[in-house]
């Protein structure tokens, strides 16, 4: 059974284990949180255009949007908790979980035929 368009990541903290899961609709989130679309964020990567502040506010919005799915009571993870994450495990571990989740979502289904495609060795019609 596919879990559809989601992505997840755990980080090891010191003594604790934090979730990311990203989904069409936590991306959507992130992106009103960060001001830019998710491609930006990524590319953003490569062009010095990301920073810190884009990786936390990401960070927050999967660690809520994972806090929401597995139905966890308690408060809503904050921009402030994300930042103390980040402390704790470094950037490059935070940056990591992030995007990797963020990939899984935005490659979801890039591996599945076009519609009206015949697979490798069928016919076309179905013969």
């Amino acid at each position: 059974m596919t879990q559809g368009a989601r992505g997840e990541s755990i980080i090891q903290g010191d003594g604790a284990e934090y979730r990311v899961l990203f989904t069409n609709r936590a991306l959507a989130e992130a992106e009103s949180a960060c001001g830019k679309s998710v491609i930006a964020i990524a590319q953003g990567f490569t062009n010095g255009a990301t920073g810190i502040g884009d990786v936390a506010q990401m960070l927050a919005v999967g660690l809520e949007a994972a806090r929401k799915d597995a139905r966890t009571v308690g408060r809503a993870y904050t921009i402030g908790d994300a930042y103390r994450i980040m402390d704790e495990v470094g950037f490059t571990v935070a940056t990591r979980a992030v995007m990797e989740s963020v990939a899984a979502v935005l490659k979801f289904g890039s591996e599945a035929e076009a519609p009206g495609t015949a697979g490798e060795g069928e016919d076309p019609k179905g013969k």
